[in-house]
Formats: structure tokens, sequence, C-alpha cells
């Protein structure tokens, strides 16, 4: 009940969006924070943005002003909308669920989604 499910990967032409979305435990979605994280081949896996139980968010530099992150406490479900897509932004993303905020800095939590592929071409 831990572990997210994620959806909404895909092939997107460069400048493209996607919207993700991560369906998790609703006592974990209800009580904690959320994020999401991306990898791909070769690097280091990295957290994307993150989002507190009342709203408040956090996102790396290379994605401000183009990703959103957001929740839905009705379904239990976080998304992160993802605008003017670059080749660079291709990677799995994970949503990670159960963490939570010591002051801005994001901890992530016990669940992890199996991942979903963003594909983005030139």
């Amino acid at each position: 009940q831990v572990q997210p499910v994620e959806s909404g990967g895909g092939l997107v032409q460069a400048g493209g969006s996607l919207r993700l979305a991560c369906a998790a435990s609703g006592s974990i979605f209800s009580i904690n924070a959320m994020g999401w994280y991306r990898q791909a081949p070769g690097k280091q896996r990295e957290l994307v943005a993150a989002i507190s139980r009342g709203g408040n968010t956090q996102y790396v530099d290379s994605v401000k002003g183009r990703f959103t992150i957001s929740r839905d406490n009705a379904k239990n479900t976080a998304y992160l909308q993802m605008n003017s897509l670059k080749p660079e932004d291709t990677a799995v993303y994970y949503c990670n669920s159960g963490g939570f905020f010591k002051g801005t800095y994001y901890y992530s939590g016990p669940g992890w989604g199996q991942g979903t592929q963003v594909t983005v071409s030139s």
C-alpha cells in the first residue's frame, strides 16, 4: 500500500507537454510530502520536484518555470505537469511517497513506484 503507481509517460517532441500522475496510499498521501525523481541512463537519480501535504512546492533549477507539481487529496493522486519539454528531460520518472520536508529540504520516503518512461525527441 505504500508503493505508488505512476502513469502518463510517453514519447513527445521537444517543446511538447506531458502530465504524469501518481496514485498513492491514502494515509501516506494525506500525511506526508511527495516527490518526483528522474534517472537517465548513466546519470544519478535526481529530485525533480516535491510537494508538502499543505501544497508548498520545491523544484530543481533545471525545470523551474516548465514543470508544475500538484496534488489532489480527494483522489490520493499527485501530478507532474511537464511543459516545454527538452531532450535532456528524457528519463525514467519515479514517484516517491511518504517523504517529508525539513525546512525546504525534501527527504524521500519509503514508497517508490516502478517508474514511467519519458522520452523527448529533438
